[in-house]
């Protein structure tokens, strides 16, 4: 099917009620950091549910989790064995969240960077969409407190994998996400390997792939206060290497007449 006809298609779709919404947080050390994200979600969109996604940080990041839980019916969390990185996390919250039929589920950082305050917009925009992205890349869109360097390579990032992979999503790599459960159910995610921010690129690809109608609403990314990033260069090299390995099957497949998953 061609993007022409895709978006024909999308056009003409009838979507249904969203239904309940579930906010998706991995952690691995972010004591510092969990507790006032979570109230800032359930204060910005008092409906959601959160399941922290623990992978038993040393900091001790689940036990004040398993706390806020306790005081609060709408709060959940999943402790996993240990960190085998952002993909296996958020596979594991999607995963629980489809299994207690949830609607939407939603992909948020821990550390701040996502602002929950702009969470009303993107589940707006889900209503006449499959999957909506907080985009930094938008008009509308940007980045705060982040060193020139860090914006360069998160551009090109996008601009690397919108290239290779024939995408017309702006922000390809973000992961302030939406998703109606539907959708994450026609994405094949038993077949997802990728792991740390090359797991964003592989969903929006199979999403497009799929004929899913995906929409991106501009958001403010703030850079961490407290914590380390969790990028490093293993991260960065897993991505070259899939996000080229992805393009190449792709147009491979093209040339046989179908597209590769």
């Amino acid at each position: 099917m061609n993007d022409g006809a895709r978006d024909s298609e999308a056009q003409g779709k009838r979507y249904g009620p969203l239904g309940r919404s579930l906010v998706i947080i991995p952690t691995y050390n972010e004591a510092e950091n969990i507790e006032a994200i979570v109230s800032r979600v359930r204060s910005a969109v008092p409906d959601v549910d959160v399941l922290v996604a623990d992978d038993n940080s040393p900091d001790g990041t689940g036990k004040i989790a398993d706390e806020l839980a306790a005081g609060d019916d709408q709060v959940h969390v999943l402790h996993r064995k240990g960190k085998e990185g952002l993909g296996a996390a958020y596979l594991a919250g999607f995963a629980w969240g489809l299994e207690h039929d949830y609607g939407v589920l939603i992909e948020m950082d821990a550390d701040g960077s996502h602002q929950p305050e702009e969470l009303p917009r993107l589940l707006t925009a889900l209503k006449n969409a499959d999957l909506v992205l907080g985009s930094r890349w938008v008009p509308g869109g940007r980045v705060v407190n982040w060193p020139k360097s860090r914006e360069i390579l998160s551009r090109g990032g996008s601009t690397y994998s919108r290239l290779f992979l024939g995408l017309s999503i702006r922000d390809v790599t973000g992961g302030f996400r939406a998703f109606r459960a539907e959708t994450l159910r026609g994405l094949g995610l038993d077949q997802v390997t990728s792991q740390g921010y090359c797991f964003q690129v592989d969903l929006a690809r199979r999403a497009v792939a799929a004929g899913y109608q995906v929409v991106e609403v501009p958001i403010t990314f703030v850079e961490r206060e407290h914590g380390d990033s969790k990028m490093n260069r293993d991260i960065a090299i897993e991505a070259l290497w899939r996000v080229a390995g992805w393009g190449v099957s792709d147009r491979a497949g093209r040339l046989r007449g179908r597209s590769t998953p």
